[in-house]
């Protein structure tokens, strides 16, 4: 005979396997479509492991570089994986990017470098190199429209702007007036205490912390600059004579950069709404 608990199990576990097939089932849709948003980062991640430091026919390899991300956001607006709009918001992430890479590099401040020759560098700086930070911009925007990125208690737009401008020049200030990030970041942590982001891996919506997505992110980050420098694409000064790892707190700092750049995406789809006139 039966007993009450021996009923409740059985009266429960199909409830709990059907359960487990459906987080399991999510989860899978989930990485797919967040495979897909990282298209662009995977392809160009590929391209700097695969070019050889010689380069590939007489071209140097930061040149090869350049060449395969023109190719490859002309070819996703091409197969429409992406729209000019959203080609033109990577073109300014590349713009910005670019900047802070030519202060970085620039004799004064030696941040790193790029130590192989190329046609199309300019301040020490190759082109390409833009690309990497338009890659983060690129993600952001794809998993947003891939996944219905809908953004609950988002502060105010002015206030989010005006922390993001502090924490790009504090990546510039800091070389002279001291290093704020950490006053930033408590500044960013109160701002999107509250803030959630909800999105959609199948059917059914799903929500997190935007802050725990602003650190994940910048966690990943972090992994891809490690076998950046491995390959030697760019070189800290304490890897110029052996490779180590990169410094952990520059997690912290990709994490703020991933605050500017959730910024700029959201400000942008923002200013996008307020002007966009529905047809009759």
């Amino acid at each position: 005979m039966l007993t009450a608990i021996d009923k409740h199990l059985l009266d429960t576990r199909p409830r709990q396997i059907e359960s487990l097939r459906r987080w399991a089932l999510e989860f899978l849709y989930f990485g797919v479509k967040e495979a897909r948003a990282c298209l662009f980062v995977g392809l160009f991640m590929v391209a700097m492991l695969v070019t050889p430091r010689a380069g590939v026919l007489g071209i140097p390899r930061y040149d090869v570089l350049l060449v395969v991300a023109v190719g490859l956001q002309l070819w996703m607006v091409w197969a429409r994986l992406e729209t000019w709009d959203e080609l033109k918001a990577v073109c300014l992430f590349h713009v910005v990017g670019f900047a802070l890479e030519a202060f970085k590099v620039s004799s004064s401040i030696q941040s790193w470098s790029y130590p192989d020759f190329a046609y199309t560098k300019l301040f020490g700086v190759p082109l390409f190199s833009g690309f990497m930070y338009a890659t983060i911009g690129s993600y952001m925007i794809q998993s947003w429209r891939l996944l219905d990125l809908r953004v609950r208690h988002h502060p105010p737009y002015w206030m989010a702007a005006t922390i993001a401008i502090l924490i790009y020049a504090n990546f510039f200030t800091h070389h002279y007036i001291g290093d704020y990030r950490w006053y930033l970041a408590a500044c960013a942590l109160g701002l999107y205490s509250r803030t959630m982001v909800t999105f959609r891996p199948l059917d059914r919506d799903r929500q997190m912390p935007l802050l725990l997505a602003f650190v994940l992110i910048g966690f990943f980050i972090w992994l891809a600059e490690n076998i950046g420098t491995f390959w030697g694409v760019w070189r800290y000064p304490n890897q110029l004579g052996a490779w180590s790892v990169v410094h952990l707190s520059k997690w912290s700092s990709w994490s703020l950069l991933v605050i500017m750049t959730f910024t700029i995406v959201a400000s942008l789809k923002h200013i996008k709404e307020k002007i966009h006139v529905p047809g009759p």
